[in-house]
């Protein structure tokens, strides 16, 4: 990865006849605007918003069966065969619909992040891009960079932009 970027530095230099000194290069650590751009928040807020009943119910499900389980083991040297096995049948019953549950929350909450995941990633490269132009960046770098001092860090101007689109 690194050698790329020295190869599209070197490409860029020579075939725009500009000296390093001209360039102006700038560094975005898109990782931390993803923890810390107001979308980011308001992601995770609408996230938790939207699937916290579902995990409440399927929580207090757990619990029941956990109590119909311990019920079983408890009583069962008291209770008739037919009892243990209808007790036996119903928490195999409602085990598989419990993790059927599971499993559609997990699927769906996994879609839902990920959506709002793409849209903030497409707002972040939006502000990114809005930046290089409006400050005349020739480079903009983001993820694989392994060292940028803190003079070409723009990732607090283009937190920023984001908190700006963010208020509208």
């Amino acid at each position: 990865m690194g050698k790329k970027i020295g190869v599209a530095l070197l490409v860029l230099l020579t075939s725009a006849g500009v000296s390093a000194a001209d360039l102006k290069i700038g560094f975005v650590n898109v990782a931390k605007l993803l923890e810390k751009a107001p979308q980011a928040e308001k992601a995770k807020k609408d996230l938790e918003r939207e699937f916290a009943p579902r995990d409440k119910k399927l929580v207090a499900e757990q619990k029941e069966l956990k109590q119909m389980e311990e019920k079983l083991n408890k009583d069962a040297a008291v209770m008739s065969d037919s009892e243990k096995q209808r007790l036996d049948k119903e928490i195999i019953s409602r085990k598989r619909e419990a993790k059927r549950l599971q499993d559609e929350f997990r699927d769906d909450f996994n879609l839902s992040r990920n959506e709002k995941l793409s849209q903030l990633q497409k707002e972040i490269f939006e502000a990114i891009q809005s930046l290089a132009k409006e400050d005349s960046y020739d480079l903009l770098l983001t993820d694989g960079v392994v060292y940028a001092s803190e003079a070409i860090d723009v990732t607090g101007k283009v937190e920023k932009k984001l908190e700006q689109s963010f208020k509208r």
